[in-house]
């Protein structure tokens, strides 16, 4: 899954082809068992956007039909157009039979009223409304749908026979219009480094958001929430909580900020299982890893600026430098690999730490505005 241009726009994946193929057998199942035994009804094809939903719910129809198409226009470019034009009739003879109109999307319901003038003089016996995505916050008109796949947002989407002026009939799946393309970067630093400093600046200027693995960690244990009372079960046993609840995680504050321009990860990912779970996480969006950045800083300056904030800080691992050498270390060992994850990827951005706040800030300012 990934983000697509069409035209000027993008435009990020929203339904797979086999959750639609889900809703297409829904579908098609439920018109079946609502028609009298051994009728033949009449499925007609709104062109050009129903041209394969229509296809694939024929193939799962059970039973006797016959199929038939109109032709209607009711959109340029994004915005949904007051007047629909009819462009191309059917000629068959419809006296007494069921017609079920099959949409490949219903929203504003202009083109609704448009069938129902169609077929108002048709002498049939019935005509129902079969529509694959129904977009209920922009239906005004007060007429029925009488079989509903799916309701959606009302977001402007394409594939699966719905395009952006001509462009992404084609597509298998179903995509979404984004407004923004997201800037998320994975932040790292050493111990000691000014990392978290450097992310609430960046966070603010960037207009981002910052998610710190350690608060979210603390945040869930603090609230009980179904994710924290597992990893603190974890804890308590003196265990390392699994990749995929610190995975569950980030998922969860993520969905929590579905209009952010971005994200600055701070402390995830910490090991290649959990980069690629990232990735696979975010593609799913149609999103994905911009660049991580990581502050460089020679260790024994480090070492020094530990010690010293130990002096003041009372944390017990910033007074043993035997203990901080283990983090570093450790450190080291982690970042060494995601390392050659995203340099594989060109994605990997060395800044030099060193420095007062401003000049660092403006270092890892210069690699941002890259990405």
């Amino acid at each position: 899954m990934s983000t697509i241009k069409l035209h000027d726009k993008y435009f990020k994946t929203y339904l797979s082809k086999d959750k639609i193929a889900k809703v297409v057998a829904y579908l098609a199942k439920e018109i079946a068992l609502d028609l009298e035994k051994g009728e033949i009804p009449i499925f007609v094809g709104i062109l050009n956007g129903s041209f394969m939903f229509a296809a694939d719910f024929i193939r799962e129809y059970e039973g006797d039909c016959e199929v038939s198409f109109v032709k209607l226009a009711s959109y340029q470019g994004t915005k949904s157009q007051g007047k629909v034009k009819q462009l191309v009739g059917i000629n068959e003879d419809l006296k007494g039979r069921t017609v079920i109109i099959l949409e490949d999307i219903i929203d504003t319901g202009n083109t609704l009223v448009e069938i129902y003038d169609i077929f108002r003089d048709k002498q049939l016996k019935q005509l129902k409304i079969a529509t694959l995505f129904f977009k209920p916050d922009v239906f005004r008109k007060g007429l029925p749908i009488d079989y509903i796949g799916m309701s959606i947002p009302d977001k402007f989407v394409v594939g699966y026979g719905l395009d952006y002026d001509g462009l992404g009939r084609n597509l298998a799946d179903i995509y979404q219009l984004t407004t923004h393309k997201m800037t998320n970067i994975v932040l790292f630093g050493p111990p000691g480094a000014g990392k978290g400093t450097q992310a609430t600046l960046l966070k603010d200027k960037y207009n981002l958001v910052h998610i710190s693995t350690g608060d979210v960690f603390r945040f869930n244990i603090k609230n009980n929430t179904e994710l924290g009372i597992l990893a603190k079960s974890f804890m308590d046993k003196g265990d390392l909580v699994p990749d995929e609840v610190t995975i569950e995680m980030l998922k969860a504050e993520v969905d929590k900020n579905t209009e952010a321009k971005g994200f600055i990860f701070d402390g995830f990912p910490r090991t290649e299982l959990q980069a690629k779970a990232l990735d696979a996480f975010l593609a799913e969006k149609g999103e994905k890893i911009n660049g991580m950045v990581a502050l460089e800083v020679n260790e024994d300056l480090l070492v020094k600026r530990l010690l010293k904030r130990g002096e003041t800080s009372g944390r017990p691992d910033d007074q043993d430098e035997t203990k901080i050498r283990n983090r570093f270390n450790e450190y080291e060992t982690k970042t060494a690999i995601l390392k050659d994850y995203y340099e594989a990827q060109k994605k990997y951005f060395g800044v030099n730490g060193v420095g007062t706040i401003e000049e660092v800030n403006q270092r890892l300012s210069d690699v941002f505005d890259t990405l």
